[in-house]
């Protein structure tokens, strides 16, 4: 069971956005000290426990969110109540853009692991983008970004075998990181990214790990021989 994100189930604190640690990569980037003095309602920085929805589907919202840490599955529904996992979004991502168009949510926003988000209300990006042509240009970057990450999940793992796209995965993730690391997630869940069975994603893991193409790094994390994972996602 998942749970809407809801004042008790979050910490909540104003975030102080000159100072960000990874202000030079989040969508304000190319905000100079003037505006950022004209930001008249505060951003807020919240705290979500793994299993939390920070929104859901068809849900009309007043605000966006920048990923400060953390994984986050963007789910949609089949007509069969199945889910597919459509992308993950990780450090530094914007997610829920579709609100700055006045349009409801197209995903469910379920944290992945303990997430750390920046909340950006719609009317204080608009109103900021208007002012700043860079604001604008960083927008179209995200959304160009977003639809890039969109295009390569479709092509990328959901054609090939099972093993393919395992290995392509794993590639995936292990890349977003100088140590070669990627987080598993549950089978169910990379049954869901990949449009396999939960079987045959535990089975094909389970082949990795004793092929050494997968080495457990401790706390949910392992190595990934890339080498090897990249000779089985071009066969």
């Amino acid at each position: 069971m998942t749970k809407t994100i809801q004042t008790e189930d979050a910490w909540r604190g104003e975030a102080d956005c000159k100072t960000c640690s990874i202000r030079d990569s989040v969508l304000f980037s190319k905000l100079d000290e003037c505006l950022f003095e004209r930001l008249h309602h505060p951003i807020e920085q919240i705290s979500a426990s793994p299993g939390t929805t920070l929104y859901r589907s068809g849900q009309t919202g007043g605000h966006l969110y920048t990923l400060r840490h953390g994984l986050v599955k963007l789910v949609q529904y089949l007509p069969d109540g199945n889910q597919r996992i459509v992308r993950i979004a990780r450090d530094t991502d914007l997610i829920g853009l579709e609100s700055l168009l006045g349009q409801p949510y197209q995903h469910d926003a379920i944290c992945l692991q303990t997430c750390e988000f920046c909340s950006l209300p719609v009317d204080v990006v608009r109103r900021m983008a208007g002012e700043c042509p860079d604001l604008q240009n960083e927008l179209l970057n995200r959304w160009q970004k977003a639809l890039s990450e969109a295009d390569a999940w479709l092509t990328e793992l959901s054609t090939g075998s099972a093993r393919q796209r395992v290995a392509r995965l794993l590639l995936r993730l292990s890349k977003q990181n100088e140590e070669h690391l990627c987080y598993l997630f549950s089978r169910e869940d990379m049954g869901s990214m990949l449009g396999v069975t939960t079987e045959t994603a535990s089975r094909t893991i389970a082949e990795f790990k004793r092929q050494k193409l997968l080495m457990d790094s401790g706390k949910g994390c392992y190595s990934c021989n890339l080498e090897g994972l990249q000779r089985l996602a071009e066969d």
